[in-house]
């Protein structure tokens, strides 16, 4: 019996063996099943799940290049600023830090503490509390030394001129993106590559390491705008609204030959700087998104259509007389009667009767082809964002109540940008040239220039010529509609007034209307175009383009030609120009003056840029004002350098870069290198 017991409990035991044995090899089996599972068919998985978990990457914003006025000046650069932010999983209390924080900072609406508050109370490894602070909130945080707050540096935009060309410039938003403006169209060159912001956590998602790439900066943009002729567009500008009581207006300057605007101002603006603060109408860019119908300012075209056709020619004569003219059912007026008047009195005067007249002869058909031709209806320019193409109906369409309409500047509608391109052709004797407010791009050490482009030719250099001539007795004609309200004394300036009524709820206003004046000057060798659109006046000067818009379009244009140094037209002074020879005379012992002066003749029409190596900032300034062309210097001393270099074609107002050293007299006087 004992010995059966004995045998019972071995065996038992061995069962027992055994079955702990099956149970730990199925465990073994179980585990390895897993490992296998884990280590090999999970495993990509798990690794990027690992990854999202103890690591985060943030973007460090790159610095984003600078724009520069034509002459280097800055109007727009980055700057360095604090942005706080915090780790979440470092902080306990989130609503007693998310109150101390508010009132550091001082003004933290209640959606803003519940957002704090619910970020913080996530496990996360990264959040921002507050981007781009001032350095006084930065000190007040800092202060309270709170677990699980920190610092990160970051670039922001800075316009130090603040509202000065802020349309074209436009502004840049918190994430470093451009918005509106140069800001927004080169946003890709402009923005440079963002860096990279490494931190790696922990199992419980305590940060332990952060690791930083740094940005590249972004290319820097020099544009056409000249701030000083801005400053003035703009001050004028913003003085003829309010002395005219008008809702908004435009001023645009621009360089004929060339196409480069030098300022553009548009009136309401706002502050790039801060321009949450500023209404979608402050922001507005007039000068491109916004369009008028144009009134007698367009009557160039048909003016034009008719004189390179041939249909009429500048001898003819037009029969206004009454004022009036019937069209179908429609009968058009003039502001009185004209009577018989020559061709170039129907631009003098404005005659509406005259334009319908030549309008009808002209054609529907050939007429739209040099609306067309002009560049209306059309975008005009690379450089600017949300630009408008006007209104242009199809002339296949058109009836002759709509073709006379559009003879005298009605049912088309225009941007301020495509009229004052339309007047430079004029200026530029009949090519139409690309806008652009972008002259060149800085990379790698490198200046990219932005060529001119001619668009095409729209009438012949005689026809521009023509009516160039005529468009002047708008100005200097006792009948003409700008007589008395912008001619400068000294220079001859051609022109056109335009006033037209607005549409207000499908039906032309009787007391709204645009007064707008386009012109160019010197008239005979044209350095500037200049175009001023004020919308709605109600002031005491009336609502007539030539009353309203051409004082501003004389205050803009004096302090432009004084600060270019353009040249009076009229009985100029001929300035006294150096020769780059250092001579000797007996007479002064054999000791050579620095230079030779010979009298130069301000009629002369040279064909080439002159060789400026070896004088001074002075002499070169004369020498260039009697070609009609500015300059931009740098350094001191005599000219080592320019650029357009000796021998190239001169293109009036354009502006020719010198540079300046201080170098021995007898190298600069043989125009030598330093």
């Amino acid at each position: 019996m004992a010995e059966q017991k004995r045998t019972d409990w071995r065996q038992t035991l061995r069962r027992r063996i055994l079955l702990l044995a099956a149970g730990f090899a199925l465990w073994a089996v179980g585990i390895e099943v897993r490992l296998v599972v884990l280590q090999v068919v999970e495993h990509a998985d798990l690794q990027a799940r690992a990854e999202r978990q103890q690591m985060r990457t943030l973007p460090a914003p790159a610095e984003r290049g600078d724009i520069l006025d034509r002459n280097g000046r800055i109007l727009a650069c980055s700057v360095a600023a604090d942005s706080i932010y915090a780790v979440p999983t470092e902080i306990t209390d989130a609503t007693r830090v998310v109150g101390e924080l508010c009132r550091a900072l001082g003004d933290c609406t209640p959606a803003e503490r519940t957002s704090l508050v619910d970020r913080l109370q996530q496990p996360r490894a990264f959040t921002y509390i507050r981007r781009q602070v001032s350095p006084e909130d930065v000190r007040r945080v800092e202060a309270l030394n709170l677990e699980g707050i920190g610092f990160l540096k970051e670039s922001r935009r800075f316009y130090p001129n603040r509202d000065l060309a802020a349309h074209v410039l436009g502004y840049v938003g918190v994430d470093n993106n451009g918005l509106a403006g140069i800001e927004a169209v080169y946003n890709r060159q402009i923005s440079g590559k963002p860096g990279m912001v490494l931190i790696q956590t922990d199992a419980r998602r305590h940060a332990f390491s952060r690791i930083e790439r740094p940005p590249t900066s972004g290319s820097t943009v020099e544009l056409t705008i000249d701030e000083y002729l801005q400053y003035v567009a703009q001050r004028e500008l913003d003085r003829g609204v309010e002395e005219n009581h008008a809702v908004g207006g435009t001023a645009i300057v621009m360089n004929p030959w060339t196409g480069e605007i030098l300022a553009l101002a548009n009136d309401p603006t706002f502050n790039p700087n801060t321009f949450q603060d500023s209404t979608a109408i402050d922001r507005r860019d007039r000068a491109v998104q916004d369009v008028y119908e144009p009134g007698s300012t367009f009557k160039i075209v048909t003016a034009s259509a008719a004189l390179q056709d041939k249909v009429w020619s500048v001898n003819d004569t037009i029969d206004a007389r009454g004022g009036t003219v019937r069209v179908g059912n429609r009968i058009i007026h003039d502001t009185e009667d004209h009577g018989i008047v020559t061709f170039p009195q129907f631009l003098i005067e404005s005659s509406n009767v005259a334009a319908v007249k030549i309008a009808m002869k002209v054609g529907a058909q050939r007429l739209g082809d040099y609306v067309h031709r002009y560049g209306f209806g059309q975008e005009l320019s690379p450089d600017f964002l949300g630009q408008s193409s006007g209104i242009v109906w199809n002339p296949d369409n058109w009836t002759d109540s709509a073709l006379a309409s559009v003879s005298f500047g009605y049912q088309v509608s225009v941007t301020p940008l495509q009229m004052i391109t339309a007047m430079s052709v004029v200026a530029n004797g009949g090519h139409l040239m690309e806008p652009r407010v972008v002259r060149a791009f800085y990379a790698d050490g490198r200046r990219i220039a932005v060529p001119h482009t001619v668009v095409r030719r729209v009438i012949s250099e005689h026809v521009a010529h023509e009516l160039a001539g005529i468009l002047q007795g708008v100005v200097e004609d006792p009948q003409g509609t700008a007589y008395r309200t912008t001619r400068i004394p000294g220079y001859t300036i051609a022109g056109k007034t335009g006033t037209a009524a607005k549409l207000v709820d499908g039906r032309y206003s009787k007391s709204d209307y645009n007064a707008s004046f386009v012109g160019f000057l010197p008239a005979d060798h044209p350095a500037l175009a200049i175009l001023v659109v004020i919308d709605s006046p109600h002031g005491p000067n009336g609502y007539y383009g030539g009353s309203v818009s051409g004082p501003v379009f004389k205050r803009i244009a004096e302090a432009a030609v004084q600060y270019l140094g353009i040249p009076s037209a009229i009985n100029p002074v001929p300035p006294v120009l150096v020769t780059k020879a250092a001579l000797s005379r007996p007479e002064d012992g054999g000791q050579a003056p620095g230079r030779i002066v010979r009298v130069a003749n301000m009629g002369e029409s040279p064909s080439a840029v002159p060789d400026l190596r070896g004088l001074s900032a002075r002499d070169a300034l004369q020498e260039l004002s009697r070609i009609g062309m500015t300059a931009a210097l740098s350094g001191n001393g005599v000219v080592v350098d320019q650029d357009p270099a000796p021998g190239a074609p001169p293109e009036p107002g354009q502006a020719c870069h010198l540079v300046l050293k201080r170098v021995d007299p007898a190298a600069a006087a043989s125009g030598g290198q330093p």
